[in-house]
């Protein structure tokens, strides 16, 4: 990396800041933060009251953006957050996994005939793989969270405990640039109410049908049904993965039905405040690769 390369992103990093958006560096050449994980925190520093993450310690102070980045020649990412950003990220098929699929900008232009809206003309960013981020400014009072596949295949979101990678970043495998668009627009209001939390339900015991199947299948779902009530706000979707993940390896066995772990695991999603789509989504996925991965009982 070359002081002109350092330059670049140091400005980049400061551009970004000056519209209010919360920066942080990421390793030069990738995606992944540089600030130091929790296992590893000195409690010393920003740390000095407990250990602050990524996205707590963003910043838009233009001094420790440029302490920072005379470090080294750091990609600059954006806590997508704090700056108030709804960030819409249009995969290539590739990118997921299957060559066939229609590309996200396709399957996002779809979805905006169908409810009657022109794709909105907004901050438009081109990433290496040649997919694209839409940005769009948040509804006030409303706190959206990441979703994966919520809107449509290839079409993901970040919000609060995302980030993105800014224009004038870049990778081995090519830069992030800007293609139109200068300012965000507003979320438009269809596509809220698709990100749109459902409502808290009220906690309530777990009724789980009567079928057939072993009590240890059943003792298993009702527990991790448990943890993903109990999930912290910005986790439930990767808890709801994991603990849906766990109990698969019962139904792959055939101690339990395949849609009681579905309805059981989807009223405890929703229950936590996930889209209904959402928990759709991550139940299905970890079903599947549980299914297909579960070892053989006399091997577990």
């Amino acid at each position: 990396m070359t002081q002109d390369t350092r330059a670049a992103l140091l400005r980049a990093a400061l551009h970004a800041a000056a519209r209010g958006w919360h920066v942080f560096p990421l390793r030069p050449g990738t995606k992944r933060p540089a600030l130091h994980g929790e296992k590893t925190c000195t409690g010393s520093g920003p740390c000095a009251g407990g250990h602050l993450k990524w996205e707590q310690r963003a910043t838009t102070d233009p001094d420790r953006i440029r302490a920072a980045w005379s470090r080294a020649p750091f990609n600059v990412g954006i806590a997508t957050g704090p700056s108030r950003l709804v960030v819409v990220d249009l995969d290539t098929p590739e990118h997921k996994g299957s060559s066939d699929a229609p590309c996200g900008a396709a399957t996002f232009a779809a979805l905006c005939e169908r409810a009657g809206q022109a794709v909105p003309t907004t901050r438009r960013i081109r990433t290496p793989s040649g997919g694209e981020h839409l940005y769009f400014t948040a509804p006030d009072g409303v706190r959206l969270a990441n979703t994966a596949g919520t809107v449509a295949a290839s079409v993901d979101t970040r919000a609060w405990g995302g980030y993105v990678v800014a224009a004038g970043s870049t990778t081995p495998a090519g830069p992030y640039e800007a293609l139109c668009g200068s300012v965000p627009v507003a979320l438009p209001g269809w596509l809220h109410t698709i990100l749109q939390p459902a409502p808290m339900r009220p906690a309530g015991p777990l009724r789980l049908p009567a079928v057939d199947g072993s009590r240890a299948a059943l003792a298993a779902l009702e527990a991790e049904c448990a943890v993903v009530a109990g999930a912290p706000d910005g986790l439930r979707n990767t808890v709801l993965n994991r603990c849906a993940f766990k109990v698969g390896r019962f139904v792959a066995w055939g101690d339990l039905p395949r849609h009681v772990a579905e309805q059981a695991f989807q009223a405890a999603g929703e229950a936590v405040g996930l889209t209904a789509a959402e928990c759709r989504t991550t139940i299905r996925s970890a079903l599947n690769s549980s299914q297909r991965t579960a070892r053989p009982r006399e091997a577990a």
